[in-house]
Parts: structure tokens; sequence; C-alpha cells
């Protein structure tokens, strides 16, 4: 059953279809050998090419290709082994030639799919429309001057796929699981770093609104957001507005509009175009593009373990929840620390450990985890600690947060904090003998049906044993010792 939004008129459903351009992961551009590297000072990696040289002619970068098919490959679509580049025809002053390379009707990737998790635990199949190669325009700085745009080319070139979903998304929520999938997948295949921050993954939004079953409605497309919680509330705002345009007795005008993130809004920008309006034709400077079908298929025996199947592997393995497992294998790395982490160990403990205790100081620090200062090999050896009975789980805890802050082992932080649990029976029963003779009253008045009193008691204990007794031999002594 599709989410639906209520109007003031009654139910409406929102259709949604989203455009993912993914920059690709490759140190030469599409058509060109000037670097792609982020950060570098404006207009120094722009060849002739890029720059719209008269007489420079592209030359395709076979390296870009292979991460198309591979992301094909991973998205379950169909690799088309003739495909075409076309020019796409519009000025803009950061697009040198007047065109973009780009392709329209014979893209290199067809028909695809993207499986999302849903809240009930039930999947749901995203149709993938096509994904096809082009090149990124520059970029027009209008904060450098007052009264001057400039225009920086080091992205002028570089190569993109465009990935288009069918229209079969119903919400905002729907789109962010959308997104966060579709960025897993290509990070673990590495065709794309998905860094929405530096633009390396950037979203157009398709929205529309209709009654339910209804024809589909006029739609509106939000340009370029590039983090995935505005996705989500550019979405929202959206079809909130065609919603009321329509309620109020107005008509939805097929438009383009950004998403003012400061205000959490849409504005329109200029009125849709459609692909007359591009003019697009075969680029008379590249021919068709033709693949070999063993190469596609040597390409599929290259792909890495992608979070679908990890995710199962996972279940089935190691006996997580399908809520852990999904949590772990969203980002490749996770999953890898993981797995380091759990060889040969309790493997829910180990999980446990990573999702609750690593991934909360690591959201602290604001580290991603390759750069955790706990390395998989330590929080192991903490794990080991904690199953030999050497370490309390609040002990545990403890030495884990001086590992954080120290860099060093679990065992030299035991050694040098004296941390180590307590398991000897002797000493445990002299410190619960000393607690229950200095607290004679409220032994009596255990015994004489207050239950309550035992965690008090474990505490008095515990306090005593400056808390490294062992909770469970702790606790078998103290009833014994209190059923006196």
């Amino acid at each position: 059953m599709a989410a639906l939004v209520e109007g003031r008129t009654g139910a409406w459903e929102v259709i949604i279809g989203l455009e993912v351009h993914a920059q690709i992961v490759a140190e030469a551009k599409l058509f060109s050998g000037a670097a792609t590297a982020f950060g570098a000072a404006p207009n120094t990696q722009v060849s002739p090419v890029d720059a719209a040289f008269p007489g420079m002619l592209p030359v395709i970068n076979r390296h870009c290709v292979e991460q198309a098919v591979k992301t094909g490959l991973g998205l379950e679509a169909e690799i088309n082994l003739v495909s075409v580049f076309d020019r796409k025809n519009y000025f803009y002053a950061d697009l040198p030639p007047g065109y973009q390379i780009s392709q329209y009707s014979r893209p290199i990737v067809g028909k695809g799919k993207v499986t999302l998790d849903m809240p009930d635990g039930t999947t749901r199949a995203i149709g993938i429309t096509r994904l096809h190669l082009e090149q990124d325009a520059g970029k027009s700085l209008h904060d450098q001057h007052p009264a001057l745009t400039y225009v920086d080319l080091n992205r002028a070139g570089v190569g993109l796929m465009e990935i288009v979903s069918e229209p079969d998304l119903r919400s905002a929520e729907e789109a962010g699981a959308y997104l966060r999938k579709l960025r897993s997948i290509l990070r673990y295949l590495g065709t794309c770093d998905g860094n929405m921050e530096e633009g390396s993954l950037r979203c157009d939004c398709n929205v529309s609104v209709r009654r339910p079953d209804a024809p589909l409605g006029t739609r509106c497309e939000i340009k370029n957001v590039n983090s995935i919680r505005y996705v989500m509330q550019a979405i929202e705002y959206e079809a909130r507005r065609q919603i009321e345009v329509i309620e109020e007795g107005g008509t939805v005008e097929q438009e383009t509009r950004l998403f003012d993130a400061g205000k959490g809004v849409t504005r329109p920008m200029r009125s849709k175009e459609h692909a007359h309006d591009y003019r697009y034709f075969p680029d008379p400077d590249l021919l068709p593009l033709k693949l070999d079908r063993d190469w596609v298929e040597a390409l599929r025996r290259t792909l890495p373990e992608l979070p679908d199947a990890k995710k199962a592997r996972f279940i089935a393995f190691y006996g997580l929840s399908a809520e852990d497992a999904g949590v772990l294998v969203a980002e490749r790395a996770s999953a890898d620390y993981f797995e380091a982490v759990a060889k040969g160990r309790d493997a829910k403990l180990a999980a446990n450990w990573v999702m609750v205790e690593l991934f909360g100081a690591l959201n602290r620090l604001g580290l991603g985890i390759e750069q955790s200062p706990v390395p998989a090999a330590a929080l192991g050896e903490l794990v080991d600690l904690i199953r030999d009975g050497t370490l309390s789980g609040r002990l545990a805890k403890e030495v884990f947060a001086a590992m954080v802050e120290t860099g060093k082992g679990a065992a030299a932080i035991v050694e040098e904090r004296g941390l180590k649990q307590v398991t000897d029976s002797g000493a445990i029963e002299s410190a619960i003998d000393a607690v229950l003779a200095a607290q004679a009253d409220k032994v009596a008045e255990y015994r004489a049906g207050r239950d309550k009193l035992f965690g008090f008691f474990v505490g008095q204990v515990m306090k005593a044993t400056q808390g490294k007794a062992n909770p469970a031999l702790l606790n078998e002594l103290l009833r014994r010792k209190l059923a006196g």
C-alpha cells in the first residue's frame, strides 16, 4: 500500500523519480587526460579538450567505461553492447563547447533495480530506467566578487554516470532509503565515492502528485540537491506545494526548481525543457561504443560481494538479526571491520561492541570507521577479555574509553590501571561478609521479605571491590549468603 498524504480535500499519492549524477572514480576525465583530484586550485586541471579549443578531439577513457559497466552489473541491469554518444546542446558559461557529450537514445546500461529494506522487514524493488555516461560541466562561482561570476573548469569533462530511477518511490523516506542504498552499492563497487559534500554525488528529484490510482500528474524537477537530508526536505516541501496549488484551484506548471536549504523551500528556476530543446544528435567525433560480451562477463567475475549478499551471509553465518546485519553492511568498511573483530569469536558480542560502543565513539569524534582510533584487532582483544571473564561489561566500557583516548591495547590498559575483574570467590565472599556485617538491619529487612534490597547489596559489594567483582559470581554468592 503506497503511503498517502492527507490534503485539505482528501488523500494524495506522491510520485517520485530520482536522477543521480555519480562522479566516476578515475584519475583522468571522460574524454581527456586531465586530472580529476578534488580541491585543486581553480583552472589547474584543464586540458585543451575540456576548454573546447578549436580542433581538439575527444578520446574515450576506457577505465570510465569499465566503471559504468561494473555499476550496471551491480544494479542487476542490462548491459548494452552497443551505445552511442550524443551532443546535448545548451549554452552555459561553464560549458565551453556549448554542448555536453552525453548519451540519449542508446545508453550503455539499460533496466535494472535497487532493492530497499523496508521498516516492516519486507523488501521493495525500485526500478532503474537507465545509466548513461556523460561529461560534467565546470563550476560557476558567484561568491568570489561582488559584481562578477568566476568560472572554474577543473570539473569540466569529469566522467559522470547518470542513474535514472523509475517513478517507483512514494515518499521522502523511501527516496532517502534509495539514495543510501545506491550510494552503498557504488562505494562497494569502488565506482563512485558517494561524497555529496564534494559534489561527487548529486541528485535531481522529479516530483508529482495525484489522487490514488489516478493518471500521473504534472511533475516538477528539483535540480542538484547535494545531501540526502535536503533531498527528503525538498520532496516533502514540493509535494505539499503541489497539493496546495491543486486544492486551491490552480494548475501545477511543469518546471525546473531549486531547493533553498536555508529556508527549506523550492523556488522556480526555469520552465522544464523537453528533449527536443537540446537538439540531441550523435557526436560526430565519437564512433558508437562497442563492448565485447566476454569482456563484460570477465568484469562480472571481478565484482565484490555486494550489500544484499553480504547481509544474507551475515544473518546465515553469524546468526545476526536482519536489522543488525543491515547496519553493519551499509558501508563496506564497517562490514570488513566487523568481520575482522568477529573472526573466531562470539559474533553477536562483536556486533554489539562495533555498533554501540565503536559507532558511538566515532560519531562523537566525527570520524569515519577508516580513521577509527581503535583498530579491529584491538577491539577483538577487548572482546576476548570480556569472554574469558577478565573484564565485566562495565569495566570493558571503561577500558574501551581509554583505548579511544590513548590508542593503547586493552590488555595494556587493564594492566596499567589494575582493572582486572575479581573472579576469586574467596575475595568476593570477604567483601560480601563485610557489607552484610555493616548492614545488619537491612539484612533483616531483606530476610523479612524486602527482596528489592538485593540490588542495594550488589551495589555495596561492587563499591567495596571498586566495580571489579565478577557480576555473575557476586550474585550467586550473595544470594547464598542472604539465604543464610
